[in-house]
């Protein structure tokens, strides 16, 4: 069955202001077959923007919407906090089709607790991404 290619995902987005980080899961993701398609953003700022770009796209903005969206907390100039903001923002069709999963070296409990006000995050995962956590990721 793991033969079959398992593709879950149409596309997921990777926002990490950490460019190693940020390669390292992007690896983590083409090992795992979820996805053919991968977008990296190392600012919080450039991702909703793209989102924004998308959303203005007539037609093919289904198609090029992540379905998954993975987010760091701790960043500069829009932490992952002010990202999701921001992103509350964005269309209903946008809103419904990305599911946020929080990815963060942070384990402040108060930041598991913020993310979990925020209807669009789906989960909430400690670093570094693993092949399990992609598997067992149901969002």
């Amino acid at each position: 069955m793991a033969d079959k290619n398992s593709e879950k995902y149409h596309a997921v987005m990777l926002i990490d202001d950490n460019e190693i980080d940020n390669l390292i899961n992007q690896k983590m993701i083409e090992a795992s077959n979820i996805t053919n398609n991968i977008f990296t953003h190392t600012g919080a700022r450039s991702a909703i923007e793209f989102l924004k770009n998308i959303e203005k796209l007539e037609g093919i903005s289904e198609n090029a919407l992540p379905d998954i969206i993975f987010l760091d907390i701790d960043m500069p100039l829009m932490d992952g906090f002010q990202f999701l903001d921001e992103f509350e923002k964005l269309n209903d069709k946008t809103r419904d089709k990305c599911n946020i999963v929080m990815l963060t070296s942070s384990i402040n409990p108060q930041d598991l607790n913020k993310s979990k006000k925020y209807k669009s995050v789906k989960k909430y995962i400690n670093k570094p991404l693993t092949q399990e956590n992609l598997l067992k990721l149901e969002v």
